[in-house]
C-alpha cells in the first residue's frame, strides 16, 4: 500500500489509523501487506508521524503526485499495489471487496466510489457526479487505485507529464494494455471511500471554477502546469 503525502501532518494520523483497521480485510483473506508513505518533500512532521505509526517511509524530493506514487510503488514488493491518498479513510469492507475482486481474471485495476466528509451540498453533488462518471466510464479516483503490479510496471507507472489528472491518463493506458486479453477496470461501490472535502472548504467557488474551466478548455496544457494545478500544490492544508 502506497500513501503519497505532502505536508499531511494534520490528516495523516487518521488515515493511518483507518488503514490499520481496514487492513484486517487483507489479513482475513491471508494477504500479506505493507505500508509505504512517500514523503513528497514535506516541510512538516509527515515523515515522523508515518514512521511512528509503523509505515516504511520513502522520500521523493520533486513535489509532484505522480512522482510520489511512482517512488512509493518502486519500494513496494507485492503483486498488487494499492494507492490511498493521505486524506482518505478506507474501511475493512472496502479492502475485503478489493481482495475478492482482484481474484477475477478480467480485472487488472480496481477503483472505488467516494464519499466526501463534509463540504455541504455542493460537495455531495460533486461526489455523486464523479461516482456516476466513474462507474459508467471505469474511471479511477486518485484517492483509491489498486493495480496489478505487472501491468503497472509494463505501462511505465504514472506519467510525469501531469501535475493533476494523472490517474485519468493511467486508466487510459491500463485499458489499452488490457484490451487484448479482455482485462479492464472494476469500480467498487458497496463501501465508498471516505475522503476529505477540504478543497471545497479551502478554495472559493471562483478559484475552483476557474481551474475547471481552464482544464475543460485546455486540459493537457493546464494539467501539465504546476502553477495551474495550485489546488494540489499550494500551502493551504
Amino acid at each position: 500500500m502506497v500513501i503519497p503525502a505532502f505536508n499531511e501532518e494534520r490528516l495523516l494520523p487518521a488515515t493511518l489509523e483507518a488503514v490499520r483497521a481496514a487492513s484486517m480485510g487483507f489479513a482475513d483473506a491471508g494477504w500479506d501487506h505493507e505500508w509505504i508513505v512517500c514523503d513528497n518533500n514535506s516541510t512538516d512532521r509527515t515523515s515522523e508521524i508515518a514512521a511512528a505509526a509503523g509505515a516504511r517511509v520513502v522520500f521523493e524530493p520533486v513535489n509532484q503526485i505522480g512522482r510520489a506514487r511512482n517512488a512509493g510503488a518502486g519500494a513496494a514488493t507485492g503483486d498488487w499495489i494499492l494507492f490511498v491518498d493521505a486524506d482518505s479513510r478506507p474501511t475493512r469492507g472496502l479492502f475485503a471487496e478489493a481482495v475478492s475482486t482482484a481474484s477475477r481474471p478480467d480485472v487488472l485495476a480496481i477503483g472505488s466510489t467516494i464519499r466526501l466528509d463534509g463540504g455541504g451540498p455542493s460537495a455531495a453533488i460533486a461526489a455523486a457526479g464523479w461516482n456516476l462518471l466513474s462507474r459508467i466510464g471505469g474511471l479511477l479516483a486518485g484517492s483509491f487505485i489498486m493495480v496489478e503490479r505487472r501491468a503497472f510496471e509494463t505501462i511505465g507507472g504514472f506519467s510525469l507529464e501531469f501535475y493533476a489528472g494523472e490517474e485519468l491518463d493511467l486508466v487510459r493506458r491500463l485499458k489499452a494494455h488490457g484490451k487484448p486479453d479482455r482485462r479492464g477496470v472494476a469500480i467498487l461501490h458497496r463501501h465508498p471511500l471516505e475522503t476529505s472535502a477540504r478543497k471545497v472548504r479551502l478554495y472559493g467557488p471562483m478559484e475552483t471554477f476557474g481551474f475547471l474551466l481552464r482544464a475543460g478548455l485546455s486540459p493537457r496544457s493546464t494539467l501539465r502546469n504546476r502553477e495551474s494545478c495550485f489546488l494540489w500544490y499550494d500551502a493551504r492544508r
